[in-house]
């Protein structure tokens, strides 16, 4: 993907406030240091793949083997390099931290193959560079650290931040390494599965975990991203070059088999399973802050919540934010910036969780879990647009042909049909991945007629605030695709759930732009879609809109016509749920 969206606009390279690192020595007035480093790391299953790895070093003046301090280790996200945790650096070294900011497998001048994240590969790097911060092993200039407070002998104070890829690289590390002490993962996956090939179904009040839609302008921004990377540092490890370039062979496969059979198989499902927390949760037990954006078509609110849930369940500590921006935008001021930790509502958040779980303060770590509510008029810190109050469930009913209603006994007996193209999309969200470049910024979402159904409630009587995830439950019709569907999982209806502000003026908004993509088990049984987490204000006099649409642009849609009918009626409506705050 674009650096400029897939780094540089994620809320952890927001952190990237002031300058480039460079291999300098003292910055008298900031009273920190600066020193690029290498370092050979031996990753793989069997330890026996060696990687140069990059990193700077910023380090308090005043530390030392007599006056030692915590550390934090940092990387970047996906097509970056350690230059974009300059700010982080000079911020925590100012702080009284060590930071080590390093360049990931396959970026910014660092050696090998990227590998998403893999525990045994970018986990097993990463736990290296702890032994370094730890003074048991030295860097490639023979450099060891004897500045970084130790809790016992090859153990040191280090906590982890990072945002995107340099997010997941943690639960990577913490999984292999336990003397991590504590993570902040930021707009992150939770199963790259999903994350790539989402299936928003839900069975038994749980997300189906059958293959989903691939998400094709995604996958395809990554790719050719990481080919980039390889291409721009291949002076420093060309045989990474060889093959699938600058990847391992099953990613280039993964992309393959996507093209050819609209989602991965099952080896390469099996790698991208075991680069996620997802496969390895039980083994999370550091303290956890997780950071997820709410403007985010990449990794969604929902697979931080996931997370969430399951370390809590596990006794992890663990707190959860929903920032404001994400992969797909949504940048406001005083919200994402680490590296500014008293004028930004996260930064703050972070400082503090660094404090207490690494300098031993007794600090506050705030909230269990905030939303951002881009409501909210405020100035400078974003803290008073943070809220935390819980939910209630809102119900509302489909009824006739496009009708949403609130009382069931109005629900009014209807049908409502669509269409499709094969292969070619008649809707679109959002294509955040490139939509900078391709300059569709301001291109509203739109669903071609006769490819999507909608159902649109009356006039609000009063604000109404949804926090959280919606559901919506639809009986389907569809001879076609009940045919399609014996052909196996490649023949199964591809339908996409989204939910629409409607102002009084008839102009449509898409919230977030977020869509949910679905691949239906079995179109004759009733469908539950668990429809996008967002945070967001349904102003009175606006009206709420549900849609399902054929395609949408982003993602590899149906291969084959498959007309479908959703029907409503007062025994058995279609209905929508809402968590709403009033």
């Amino acid at each position: 993907m674009p650096r400029r969206r897939a780094v540089l606009s994620t809320a952890a390279a927001a952190l990237v406030a002031a300058g480039g690192a460079s291999a300098l020595p003292a910055h008298a007035a900031d009273a920190y240091t600066v020193r690029t480093l290498h370092f050979d790391v031996a990753v793989g299953p069997k330890h026996d793949q060696h990687c140069d790895v990059v990193g700077d070093l910023y380090l308090p003046s005043g530390a030392s083997a007599a006056h030692r301090v915590p550390a934090i280790l940092t990387t970047n996200g996906f097509g970056g390099s350690k230059d974009d945790q300059a700010g982080l650096g000079k911020t925590y070294a100012q702080r009284g931290y060590a930071v080590l900011s390093y360049s990931g497998l396959g970026f910014g001048g660092s050696g090998c193959r990227i590998t998403l994240d893999h525990p045994d590969w970018d986990g097993a790097a990463a736990s290296q560079l702890v032994d370094y911060l730890a003074g048991k092993k030295a860097a490639k200039d023979g450099t060891r650290l004897t500045a970084v407070t130790l809790d016992r002998a090859g153990d040191p104070r280090v906590g982890m931040v990072g945002g995107s890829y340099g997010g997941q690289i943690q639960f990577a590390a913490a999984g292999v390494d336990p003397r991590i002490d504590t993570i902040v993962p930021m707009i992150t996956w939770r199963d790259l599965r999903y994350s790539l090939a989402p299936n928003n179904q839900l069975v038994d009040g749980r997300l189906s975990t059958d293959p989903g839609v691939t998400k094709l302008v995604w996958a395809l921004g990554f790719f050719g991203e990481g080919v980039s990377a390889g291409l721009t540092n291949g002076q420093t490890d060309p045989g990474r070059l060889l093959g699938c370039p600058n990847f391992p062979t099953i990613l280039c496969q993964a992309v393959g088999e996507s093209l050819v059979f609209g989602v991965p198989q099952q080896a390469s499902m099996a790698y991208m399973k075991a680069a996620s927390v997802a496969s390895y949760m039980p083994k999370i037990k550091a303290p956890t802050l997780i950071v997820q954006g709410e403007t985010d078509s990449l990794f969604d609110l929902q697979e931080a919540t996931a997370t969430y849930r399951r370390l809590a369940a596990q006794r992890t500590p663990v707190k959860m934010i929903w920032q404001s921006p994400g992969h797909s935008g949504g940048q406001v001021p005083g919200d994402g910036d680490l590296a500014d930790p008293s004028g930004s509502y996260v930064g703050q958040r972070v400082a503090a969780w660094f404090d207490h779980y690494l300098m031993g303060r007794s600090t506050g770590t705030g909230p269990a879990f905030a939303y951002f509510r881009p409501w909210v008029k405020y100035q400078g810190n974003a803290a008073p647009a943070y809220g935390t109050a819980p939910t209630r469930t809102r119900t509302l009913y489909l009824s006739g042909k496009d009708g949403l209603v609130a009382d069931r006994k109005a629900v009014a007996a209807g049908a409502a049909s669509y269409g499709n193209l094969p292969w070619i999309p008649t809707s679109f969200s959002e294509v955040s991945a490139v939509q900078g470049a391709l300059g569709l910024d301001d291109v509203p979402p739109a669903d071609a007629p006769g490819t999507a159904v909608a159902w649109t409630g009356a006039p609000l009587a009063a604000d109404t605030d949804v926090v959280g995830s919606p559901t919506l439950k639809v009986r389907l019709d569809s001879p076609a695709a009940v045919q399609s569907q014996k052909s196996g999982v490649n023949g199964r209806l591809i339908l996409f759930a989204k939910l629409y502000d409607v102002a009084p003026d008839g102009s449509v908004s898409l919230v977030h732009r977020l869509v949910s993509p679905v691949r239906v088990a079995d179109v004759r049984k009733p469908l539950t879609v668990q429809l996008p987490s967002i945070v967001h204000r349904f102003a009175k006099g606006h009206r709420l809109r549900v849609a399902i649409a054929s395609s949408d642009l982003s993602y590899l849609g149906n291969r084959s016509v498959l007309p479908v009918t959703v029907r409503t009626g007062p025994a058995d409506p279609g209905v929508l749920t809402l968590p709403t705050l009033r």
